[in-house]
């Protein structure tokens, strides 16, 4: 049986290979993810202290993204690449260096004027949570300030990450996360609580430190997110050099592909903080609730269109640099077959079967889950958006043309912030969750079009759309029936897992010759 595995992997593409292994790893960390919610929620459920813990991450993590973490990362990566390709691993760390310093300057400028301007930035009617109380506000402006320094580390640490990925090295960036994760969980466990909680036969220390805890715990996950990284960096022989050059040509290259990229993560963060502006005028527990809902959604998303996109986007580059154009569309098409075989039956399946799980892993009062599990079943219908935006922006910075997302990325900004204003009143956070679903559907359309226009030929996915559909409706109705009405199962745990179980089986059966794309990717 060994022997028969090993051979099936053998058969795989180096790309399924890594896909394969960024799923399981990325899976690991939405394990740990679970487990993290789950003590959170069960310590602080949708309140207002958790309000202002997830509303204070907002403007750090979007100054991770806009300097390191998207921004930079995604452009920096198809210009490593060519250098190491063309002038050696040597010339490529110089490059990566310079880079790196010039990314931790800007960072730490810009991290000491938000925390300088923190509650004005809080505050304003355009600001992060306007609806907050004067305590909420306080809470969330002291947070704001202790999370810049988990954002310091990430700028190191995500370009590392750039850096690994550029060299085919994937194990140790899909490791990240995972750690990242545990230091978290270790301030929800040890930093966060007032009283001891207990593992079995074992109590842990309860520093008392409330909400505050779980910031020290992002913390220490940051700082263990960067460590785990070090090795690669030393494997592949980097040497870091205490200059920042402006002129080298190279540097200039990234930056001006960074530019695009720049105001295209500004406007995808732009949604997350008008999703919260949004939020914090419903009632208490609502943007605790967006953010589950997200997570849920995202858990699904980041297996299959993060791992993917990933994975792709050095081979890519690759391509490009070596005029496959032909081979170049035909990885793009084959790769975005697979996310909608995959994405539509999940987007699915999952939201037939979710409130059992909520209700069990989350631990929260009816009316809380019942608010949790609508915003995740509307979220999770974006799956399929979310996941082809991920390829096609990648695609088109692997060929070098950042302009196209940038355009695609304020289009969804302007589509959300219309749609949630008109959906609000009637839908609440539900209207706030159906205007991101539609905006980043519709971006996909947008960007699959402009696509069609730079590659030559157009990707064929029509069919692909079509069967994952009529997969998604069997599975999806055998699912709800499982759920809902089969004796002794239903509403349970074991009911919900036996419905997810029946339903892919049924959309793997419908879907059995497509699925053999992903051996091929």
């Amino acid at each position: 049986m060994g022997g028969l595995i090993w051979s099936d992997m053998k058969k795989l593409s180096k790309l399924s290979k890594v896909s394969l292994l960024l799923a399981v790893l990325f899976g690991i960390d939405k394990i740990l993810g679970v487990a993290r919610q789950m003590i959170i929620s069960r310590q602080f459920g949708l309140s207002a202290e958790l309000d202002v813990f997830n509303a204070a991450n907002n403007l750090p993590d979007m100054l991770f993204m806009l300097i390191s973490g998207g921004a930079l990362a995604i452009a920096f990566i198809p210009v490593l690449t060519e250098v190491l390709t063309k002038e050696g691993r040597s010339k490529a760390w110089d490059l990566f260096s310079n880079i790196l310093n010039i990314a931790f300057f800007f960072t730490a400028i810009a991290a000491i004027v938000i925390a300088i301007f923190a509650r004005p930035l809080v505050t304003s009617q355009l600001g992060i949570a306007p609806g907050f109380t004067e305590a909420q506000t306080v809470d969330t402006i002291r947070l704001l300030r202790l999370n810049l320094i988990s954002t310091l580390i990430f700028s190191l640490s995500g370009l590392a990450m750039a850096g690994l990925q550029a060299n085919q090295h994937f194990l140790l960036p899909a490791l990240a996360p995972i750690l990242y994760d545990l230091g978290q969980i270790f301030g929800a466990l040890v930093l966060a609580p007032t009283e001891p909680l207990k593992l079995g036969p074992i109590s842990l220390p309860a520093m008392g430190f409330g909400v505050d805890g779980l910031v020290y715990g992002v913390i220490l996950g940051a700082l263990l997110h960067l460590l785990i990284q070090v090795p690669g960096l030393i494997k592949y022989q980097f040497r870091w050099h205490a200059r920042v050059d402006f002129k080298d040509a190279n540097t200039r290259k990234v930056l001006r592909l960074m530019g695009p990229r720049l105001l295209s993560m500004l406007f995808i963060q732009l949604i997350f903080l008008a999703q919260d502006n949004l939020g914090s005028r419903l009632p208490e527990g609502s943007v605790s609730a967006l953010t589950y809902g997200w997570w849920i959604m995202q858990v699904p998303q980041t297996l299959i269109g993060t791992s993917i996109a990933t994975a792709i986007l050095p081979t890519l580059s690759e391509m490009f640099g070596s005029q496959q154009f032909d081979a170049l569309k035909e990885k793009i098409e084959r790769a975005a077959r697979v996310m909608l075989t995959l994405t539509v039956p999940i987007a699915i399946i999952a939201g037939m079967v979710l409130l059992p799980l909520i209700r069990l892993f989350l631990g929260l009062e009816e009316s809380a889950t019942m608010r949790v599990v609508n915003v995740s079943q509307v979220f999770l219908l974006g799956i399929v958006g979310h996941s082809l935006v991920e390829l096609f922006v990648r695609s088109f910075y692997a060929v070098q043309k950042p302009w196209v997302p940038l355009m695609g990325s304020a289009f969804s900004l302007v589509v959300f912030i219309l749609l949630g204003i008109v959906l609000l009143p009637a839908l609440e956070a539900v209207g706030i969750v159906s205007a991101n679903t539609v905006a980043y559907t519709l971006q996909a359309i947008l960007l699959l079009v402009m696509l069609n226009q730079v590659l030559p030929g157009r990707l064929n996915l029509g069919s692909s759309i079509f069967k994952s559909i009529l997969a998604a409706a069997i599975g999806g109705a055998a699912a709800y029936a499982v759920v809902n009405w089969a004796p002794g199962l239903a509403g349970s745990l074991i009911g919900a897992v036996a419905a997810f179980g029946v339903g892919i089986l049924l959309t793997a059966l419908v879907l059995r010759k497509d699925l053999y794309q992903i051996a091929e990717l």
